[in-house]
């Protein structure tokens, strides 16, 4: 009897280590039946140019693989390797066979196979077969350069215009040795493009590339030949005294944020000056960049801005200040408007109709109205004593948007009134003269209307 449950027990143990194996074994990574895991990174297009890029995974390691090219003439094997130490992930890229540039074909097909070293499956692993299809593109955009300004102005601004063809166009801007990329707006007729261009007030230099790019990752580039007008600006050395740092500065400090808890006078007048005034122009420059990259851009006719009558310049643009305090540097900045002044609370009146981009209280800027003109052009209104817009509203030529006051840093009664070009501040100067705005913005546009009329 003894005998006979000893071995009932040793069998049921057998048979319990038979299914704790089969268990560990079909859970062990060794016999994991996933296929190998394939990526490629494309968008769908090809210039046969650069490289593609191949990643294949595997939790058992990746045994072997191989990229095939399918094409009109066949197929051709581009890549195989069957690697000494096993690895988990491989990232390949792919080069284009060398008779790429006699491809004829539009479409091909790479075709990616790829074995893992898992025992599943009778010891033979698991296998994968991916196929991407991808569109040939090995041509640039066409890009053309149909008219621009002459010149530009230091702090000032100009105007190109020109064409680019590519059925498989990704992306058009222009960009210059500052880091800041123009958007260029439809213009005209299908192909064409737009853009107005800014040389910030602080940069000693300008150059501006025109870039189109397809989706195959073909680029084209065509520098602006622009002729570069230096300007001389205004150094005011402007010293503090102790009357306006326990009077605005003192006043100001109460208002903000920044100075909650400091004290010291000198520390609070440059986190208003510095802090505060960053804080002020990132909103502007967020507001002031946006540009529709769809809308057509038929016709852009502008009148010469006088926005306050019988006014004087009592401050002018690009005026670096260095602030001092008892001989000893303390802060600086750039006056980036022109201060106009005429009686108090004068009417504001823009003579070019636009959208009311924003409208409110903007620190330094006080109440501060933005208009927005198209084809990036923004006119700016700082300092109001009240304002008569909302943002939202449309307002026609020559209506009273707001009159002039001195909130926010203002120690009179004026108008801070500022232009700007896809969030650069540029001289209100230029377009306060019609014969400026003749000669280098209209002027052009007529002329590229007659070329693309003439190519048409």
């Amino acid at each position: 009897m003894r005998r006979k449950k000893s071995s009932s027990f040793g069998i049921l143990f057998v048979f319990a280590l038979i299914i704790a194996g089969g268990v560990y074994l079909y859970n062990s990574v060794l016999f994991e039946r996933d296929m190998p895991n394939i990526t490629l990174d494309t968008n769908g297009y090809w210039n046969l140019k650069k490289p593609l890029k191949l990643k294949i995974e595997d939790a058992s390691g990746i045994k072997s693989y191989r990229v095939i090219l399918q094409s009109s003439a066949g197929e051709k094997t581009l890549y195989s390797e069957r690697p000494l130490v096993l690895k988990n992930s491989v990232d390949i890229e792919v080069e284009p066979p060398r008779s790429a540039y006699a491809m004829k074909d539009k479409v091909v097909k790479v075709i990616v196979e790829a074995n893992d070293a898992s025992k599943w499956n009778f010891l033979s692993g698991n296998s994968s077969v991916q196929e991407f299809e991808l569109i040939i593109d090995k041509r640039r955009p066409e890009l053309v350069t149909i008219a621009h300004s002459y010149k530009i102005n230091k702090g000032g601004s100009a105007v190109v215009i020109f064409k680019v063809n590519d059925e498989n166009l990704k992306d058009i801007y222009i960009q210059t040795n500052y880091d800041k990329k123009f958007i260029a707006q439809p213009f005209y007729k299908e192909g064409y493009y737009i853009s107005l261009l800014a040389w910030p007030v602080n940069n000693d230099g300008f150059k501006a590339t025109i870039i189109a790019s397809d989706y195959a990752q073909n680029v084209s580039k065509s520098y602006i030949p622009l002729y570069l007008k230096q300007k001389n600006y205004k150094i005011s050395r402007i010293k503090i005294s102790d009357k306006f740092l326990n009077g605005k500065i003192a006043e100001l400090a109460e208002e903000f944020v920044e100075t909650q808890g400091v004290e010291n006078r000198l520390e609070q007048f440059k986190i208003i000056n510095e802090d505060v005034r960053a804080k002020n122009e990132k909103l502007i420059h967020e507001i002031t960049s946006k540009v529709s990259k769809n809308e057509m851009i038929s016709k852009f006719k502008i009148n010469k801005m006088f926005p306050l009558k019988n006014a004087q310049v009592v401050a002018t643009f690009g005026d670096h200040r260095k602030y001092l305090y008892k001989g000893d540097y303390i802060s600086e900045s750039y006056h980036l408007g022109l201060d106009l002044a005429s009686n108090a609370m004068a009417e504001i009146i823009p003579q070019n109709g636009g959208d009311v981009v924003y409208s409110d209280f903007n620190g330094l800027y006080g109440n501060m109205p933005i208009l927005y003109h198209g084809l990036g052009l923004y006119t700016l209104y700082g300092h109001c004593s009240s304002v008569n817009v909302n943002s939202g509203d449309y307002l026609n030529a020559k209506k009273v948007i707001a009159r002039t006051g001195k909130s926010g840093y203002a120690m009179g009664d004026h108008l801070h009134f500022g232009v700007l070009v896809q969030g650069i501040e540029v001289r209100p100067a230029e377009w306060m003269d019609s014969t400026w705005i003749k000669l280098n913005i209209t002027d052009i546009i007529k002329s590229a209307k007659k070329i693309i009329d003439g190519n048409s």
